[in-house]
Parts: structure tokens; sequence; C-alpha cells
């Protein structure tokens, strides 16, 4: 079943807002319904962003003629730290000459782009791993960079099922990723149907696991790397590359080629998203702070390349801490 999908003539995707407790698909008409999915994080993932803007972009030509610039423009805008979703956008509209017809067309290969993109950066960065570590690998995870943050398969967790599929790995420990629990709600979901053995702590705990030697390497996705070899990933990935300098444990990217963004030299050029207040503020629909206290709710932070062993995509392995640069 694919996170995202062209059925019939509208988007078809799983509302990921819904998830652990049922899986629910959530039918897409319009540019304006898919913004809001999208930044309602319905739909998210730098990969699933990637075929979102593809598709978006088919429905958007076949809209009134009027509104294309600016559904495009909303589009493009709904999440901006992701170079994904611009790039599957512009990617679509590349045929935009040759009709509607021919902008799905490419959009739908995006979509099926995506699974062999995954499986090939998967096997390449479990195969990077069990080179340099023995035995049985332990791996801990930072957020959701599993199928559901693709169309299908997954980009960290494609390296993790690879080593599953090879019986080399041993367990997988999982940040829960607040504020909103991507990890604890979507990682731990798909491990569990995939029959991984696994446990989750919370994010502040993820440096004390590489610290005792729990993990034996971190492997995270990417919503942006930049040309120097910055990446730009769920808040929380810097401290826990960080940590995993200190332990002197791989901190392994996996991401496709087209999140590696040459337009920006380095991370601190990117626009950083900031969400609303309410999803530190709120839980469980009740306040969890006093009343008139201020949250800044950053989305994403910055892993600097010196900190990044390798990033692994379906074409290649870089290593930003040597100096190599993605782009």
């Amino acid at each position: 079943m694919r996170t995202i999908d062209w059925r019939d003539g509208h988007i078809v995707l799983i509302d990921q807002t819904r998830l652990p407790g049922g899986v629910v698909e959530v039918a897409i008409n319009s540019v304006e319904e898919l913004v809001i999915a999208i930044q309602r994080l319905a739909v998210r993932g730098a990969p699933a962003l990637g075929a979102a803007g593809a598709l978006g972009a088919a429905l958007a030509v076949r809209a009134d003629p009027a509104r294309l610039d600016r559904d495009l423009a909303a589009l493009r805008a709904a999440r901006p730290t992701a170079v994904n979703l611009a790039w599957g956008v512009d990617r679509a509209l590349r045929r935009l000459a040759e009709g509607p017809d021919a902008v799905l067309a490419e959009a739908l290969d995006v979509l099926a782009e995506d699974g062999v993109h995954n499986r090939s950066l998967g096997e390449r960065g479990a195969r990077w791993l069990t080179e340099r570590l023995e035995g049985l690998v332990a791996v801990q995870t930072h957020c959701n960079a599993g199928s559901l943050a693709c169309v299908e398969w997954g980009t960290a967790l494609g390296v993790v099922r690879s080593l599953h599929g090879q019986g080399r790995l041993r367990h997988v420990y999982v940040d829960e990723t607040r504020p909103l629990l991507q990890g604890a709600r979507l990682t731990a979901w798909e491990l569990t149907h995939l029959g991984v053995p696994h446990t989750l702590v919370v994010d502040a705990a993820g440096p004390t696991v590489l610290a005792r030697g729990l993990a034996d390497a971190v492997v995270v996705g990417a919503d942006r790397i930049a040309a120097n070899g910055d990446v730009i990933n769920k808040i929380g990935t810097y401290p826990l590359a960080l940590a995993a300098a200190r332990a002197g444990v791989p901190f392994l990217v996996a991401a496709p080629e087209s999140t590696v963004d040459p337009s920006v030299p380095s991370g601190d050029k990117v626009d950083i998203e900031v969400r609303d207040g309410a999803e530190l503020l709120l839980w469980g629909g009740s306040r969890s702070a006093p009343s008139g206290t201020q949250a800044l709710n950053v989305a994403f932070d910055v892993t600097p390349a010196d900190l990044v062993t390798a990033i692994v995509t379906e074409d290649r392995v870089v290593h930003p801490a040597r100096g190599e640069r993605p782009a």
C-alpha cells in the first residue's frame, strides 16, 4: 500500500495524523486540499512530499488555468524546509508544454521511481554499515524515514529493512521525536508490522543510548542536504549527531538524490520552518504549560557536515566528515 497515490482522477493518501490508531485514506481533489493536508502533516517526509508536489502539479494543470500560478506557488510554499516538495512540482511541470496528461505521466514516474531508489539506497546503506561493523547491528533512528515518509519502502528505515532482510539487524532504538511523536506513532508502528525488534526512548535519552553502547550506528533521513554536506532534518537530529561523534559511532544519512540541493551552499541558508507553538503547549487537547507561557516550535535543525560520517543515496556514498561535498 502506497503512502500517496493517484486514483480515479484524484490523489489518495494515508492520513498520518490518524496513526497508529488506524490506516485512514483521504481523497484529495484540489491543490487547496493538498496544501492543507501537507501543512497538518497528513502527508509528510521528504520523498512523500516530492510525490505530493508532483501529483499536486498534475491536479493544478487540470483546474482553472487562471489559478495555476497561485496554486503552484501555494503548493511550493506549503512547507519551506523540505526541498523535495518544490522539486516534485518542477519535475512534473517540465512536461507542461505537452499537456495535462504528460504532467500526470511525469508525476506517476516520480512515484514509480521512489520505491526503486529507496531499495537501492537501503541496500547501499546496509552494505556500508556491514563493511564497518561486525556481527549483528543495533541502529538508532530519529523521526520517521520509513515507507510512510516515502511512497513506499523508506530511506533510513530502508537501510534498517535491508539489514533485517540480511539477518544482520539486532535491534532498533527509536527516538519518540517530540512534539508530534513521529518516532513513537509512525516508526514504531512500521517496525511492529515489519516484525523488527525495537525499543522506544524519549528524545533526551538518545545520547545516553549511544553513550552506553546500546546502538552501533545512527541512521536518519533528511529533508534537505546542502551543497557542503550540512544536513537539515527533524529537530533533535543535531544533538544526536553530537552524541554519535562523542561516542565514536557512525552517523549515516539516507536520502534520495532529490534531497541534495546544490543551490544552497550551507545549512545556515535554509529557511527553517517554525510551527504553531500550540503543538508544544497542548497535550491531548489540554494545556500542558501555564497560561502566558510562550513556545518556540522549531521543526528542523542543521547538522554540520563535519558530524556526518556518510550520506547514502540511490547512486553513491559521500563522506562529508572527510571533506567530500555532495554537490
